[in-house]
């Protein structure tokens, strides 16, 4: 049974946005890319996960913190008597390890996972002691990505690779699971502290009047480039879209970057660019927001 369910990070959201709407430098795209990587290894890892038996209990996607430390943990098993913290990869490529330090092939130093991993532990098994919840915990480093290899002189049960994924699952599958209201609690609890905010966003500077105007393809996010009666479409993918549907995401978008921006009808115009109807954008926005009058100063708000 999924408590929570994963949702696409706002930082993700944001930045792919500004990867069509300016220009990003290699560092910020190069941030981009990974994090929209490590998000489809995610998704990738709850549809793996649908091959466990209902008896558990799954929490994707937690962001919490202890002591003033944060963490995260990619997805959270919760069975009859043990925890299950999971941190999943999408590295691809070979990959080596001496001593302490992993590499990439090309002698690239990058951070050991395990040493993240270990932290999530300590960190979760604090808070858990806190909450009055003594249960074993079992993390595992789950690697996704079947391209992925690692070369290494020593066997570490915490890691799972693409190989194993099918029988680490049903290993799982042979563990008891009786759940009780006990268990439920906690997973409520623990979804209760989840902190929506990003512990460290890596966002570049931007403003209003430097980013390119126009609505996204929800498919290839290039701009729609025709609008053919209620219909937009994209130049690039082949993709249509109502022109409804279109303006809303259009809204969302607006207003995850540039949150202090009032939503008004000539502002949602300007933004969208390829709907000309003044008329069309304020018929849709009195249909799905609330209008706040304030003379010339009203605006449209989803609370």
């Amino acid at each position: 049974m999924i408590i929570k369910h994963r949702q696409e990070r706002s930082e993700i959201i944001i930045l792919r946005s500004l990867n069509v709407r300016m220009s990003l430098s290699d560092k910020e795209v190069t941030n981009y890319l990974n994090l929209k990587k490590g998000y489809e290894g995610e998704q990738k890892s709850d549809i793996w996960l649908e091959g466990l038996s209902e008896d558990w209990l799954i929490i994707h996607d937690l962001l919490l913190e202890y002591n003033n430390s944060k963490y995260q943990i990619d997805t959270l098993l919760i069975s009859q008597d043990t925890i299950y913290p999971l941190d999943v990869k999408n590295y691809e490529g070979d990959h080596y390890v001496e001593g302490d330090k992993w590499y990439i092939s090309a002698k690239k130093d990058g951070k050991n996972p395990l040493h993240q991993l270990s932290r999530c532990e300590t960190l979760l098994r604090c808070l858990l002691r806190d909450l009055g919840y003594h249960y074993p915990l079992e993390s595992y480093l789950i690697f996704i990505n079947p391209e992925f290899h690692l070369y290494q002189t020593s066997i570490n049960p915490s890691i799972v690779f693409p190989t194993q994924l099918n029988r680490f699952l049903k290993k799982l599958n042979t563990k008891p699971a009786k759940l009780n209201k006990r268990h439920f609690k906690l997973a409520e609890q623990l979804v209760a502290l989840h902190l929506i905010d990003l512990p460290y966003p890596r966002l570049p500077a931007y403003a209003y009047g430097q980013l390119e105007k126009g609505t996204l393809c929800p498919k290839c996010y290039s701009f729609f480039s025709d609008l053919k009666g209620t219909k937009l479409v994209c130049g690039n993918c082949g993709c249509t879209e109502g022109v409804e549907s279109a303006v809303l995401r259009s809204v969302t978008e607006l207003m995850l970057l540039f949150p202090d921006r009032k939503i008004t009808t000539m502002a949602i115009l300007e933004w969208c660019k390829i709907i000309k109807s003044e008329k069309t954008i304020r018929r849709i926005l009195v249909r799905n927001f609330k209008l706040i009058r304030n003379g010339r100063s009203s605006y449209y708000s989803n609370s």
